[in-house]
């Protein structure tokens, strides 16, 4: 039986595994580490979630919220559990979490080459914006230093 519950620190080591498992899975080496998940459940203790199959993690979402706006991480089903309904579950399972929290909108990413995880989210409803770029800037010394121009 598939067990859909709150994400803990503990969860951690066989998130890591689900997620190196993932072909093509972008693995932030400070974010995605032990300490950075750690942190990021610390400030998120129950929106994010995992799915286990006898004990083993099978899937998971990493999810948190700045007070108006959800968003969803890493959502990933292990390739021989997909399928089934339970990427779905998980994140009605995140969903209801981040309502109890009186979040009213969530939001995600995925790489545009994702094909079978952006299938997933047309087939369960979601809306794929086009009206809005996405910026980012990596907050390390270098070009925090470069981008201040000392």
């Amino acid at each position: 039986m598939i067990e859909i519950r709150a994400m803990e620190s503990t969860d951690y080591g066989g998130v890591y595994t689900l997620w190196k498992s993932i072909n093509g899975f972008g693995i932030r080496s400070i974010d995605d580490s032990r300490l950075g998940v750690t942190r990021f459940l610390d400030r998120n203790p129950t929106t994010s979630v995992v799915a286990l199959y006898n004990q083993q993690v099978i899937g998971s979402i990493l999810c948190g919220h700045d007070g108006r706006i959800g968003c969803f991480y890493h959502v990933c089903v292990h390739k021989n559990f997909r399928r089934l309904g339970i990427g779905k579950q998980m994140v009605v399972f995140a969903m209801r979490a981040l309502k109890k929290e009186q979040i009213t909108k969530v939001t995600l990413m995925a790489f545009a080459d994702n094909d079978e995880g952006n299938a997933f989210w047309k087939q369960i409803g979601w809306k794929q914006r086009e009206d809005l770029n996405h910026y980012e800037f990596l907050l390390n010394q270098e070009n925090i230093t470069n981008f201040n121009g000392k």
